[in-house]
C-alpha cells in the first residue's frame, strides 16, 4: 500500500493498495468534522477518480469514533468555524460543507464506509453518502439534530430514509435516539457487522469484489443506480440549510448544545 497524492497538509491520508483505495480521517478520537476535512476527502474522491486507476474505494477514520459530527456536544459551543458554516454559504447560497457532500454524492467510484464507532450527526451523514458500509460492533448511529435543539443536515432527508424507509427516518430524526450495530443492520443504516479486528479486512474484501468487475461498467452502474439522486441531495440542503439559519438563534438551541456539553437532559421551552 502506497500513499498517493498531496494530501500531507490535511487530515486525511489517501492510500492505494492495487485498484483500492483507502482514504482515512485522521482527527482521533472522535473525528469531529470541519470543513477542511470533509473538502479534503471530497477532493480525495475527485482525485481518485481523475487521476487514479482506483476502481473502489474504503473510506475509514483513525480513533474511537467515525465521525462524531460536531464538537459542539463535548463543548457547549459552536465553534468560530461552525458559526460561519451553518450561518453562511457559497455562491451558490448553500454552506460550504454541505457544498463538499455534494461533491461526494457526485463521485464515480464506489465507496465503502468502515464504521468503527460513532457516526452521529454529521458523522451519520458523512457514512450515508457511501455506497455501503460495514460496521463493528461497537458502532453506533444517530441523527441527534434534534436533541440539540436543531435540523438535521448533510442532505439526511434523502439519505436516511432512502436506507431505512420513512417511517423509521422520521422516528431516527425526531427522537435522535442512538442505534447500535445490530439494530442498524435490521433496518438497513449498515450492510454487514464484524468484528473490529476484521473490519477493515472485509471493506477491503468488498472493495476488491467491486474492483474485479469492469471499472468502465462500475461507473455507468453507479451513475444509473444514482440518477436523480444528487438533484435531489441539492434540493434537500437547501431545505435543511433555511431550517438551521433560524433554529441556531433560538434558545432551545442554545439550551441543547448547554445539555449535550452537560450530559444532562435538555429542558426545550419551545422558545
Amino acid at each position: 500500500m502506497g500513499a498517493v497524492g498531496d494530501f500531507s497538509k490535511t487530515d486525511v491520508t489517501v492510500n492505494m493498495d492495487g485498484f483500492v483505495a483507502t482514504v482515512e480521517i485522521h482527527r482521533p478520537p472522535h473525528n469531529y468534522f470541519n470543513q477542511a476535512m470533509v473538502t479534503s476527502i471530497a477532493d480525495a474522491y475527485e482525485f481518485l477518480a481523475n487521476e487514479t486507476e482506483c476502481r473502489a474505494i474504503i473510506l475509514a477514520s483513525e480513533g474511537k469514533s467515525f465521525c462524531a459530527g460536531s464538537s459542539v456536544v463535548t463543548t457547549g459551543q459552536l465553534t468560530t468555524e461552525e458559526q460561519q458554516v451553518v450561518s453562511s454559504g457559497t455562491a451558490t447560497g448553500r454552506n460550504h460543507i454541505y457544498e463538499q457532500g455534494t461533491r461526494m454524492m457526485l463521485g464515480e467510484i464506489p465507496v465503502i464506509a468502515a464504521i468503527q464507532g460513532a457516526a452521529i450527526g454529521g458523522g451519520l451523514g458523512l457514512a450515508l453518502t457511501a455506497d455501503f458500509r460495514v460496521a463493528a460492533p461497537e458502532a453506533r448511529f444517530s441523527a441527534n439534530f434534534a436533541r440539540l435543539g436543531f435540523h438535521h443536515g448533510f442532505g439526511l432527508t434523502v439519505t436516511l430514509p432512502k436506507l431505512v424507509g420513512g417511517q423509521a427516518a422520521m422516528n431516527l430524526l425526531l427522537t435522535g435516539r442512538r442505534v447500535k450495530a445490530d439494530e442498524a443492520l435490521q433496518l438497513g443504516l449498515c450492510d454487514e457487522v464484524v468484528d473490529l479486528a476484521g473490519l477493515r479486512t472485509r471493506a477491503g474484501v468488498l472493495a476488491n469484489e467491486i474492483a474485479s468487475s469492469g471499472p468502465l461498467s462500475v461507473r455507468a452502474i453507479r451513475r444509473t443506480m444514482r440518477r436523480g439522486l444528487v438533484e435531489q441531495f441539492r434540493t434537500a440542503v437547501d431545505r435543511e440549510q433555511v431550517e438551521q439559519e433560524w433554529l441556531r438563534k433560538t434558545a432551545d438551541f442554545r439550551e441543547g448544545i448547554s445539555a449535550a456539553a452537560a450530559r444532562r437532559e435538555p429542558d426545550f421551552q419551545g422558545s
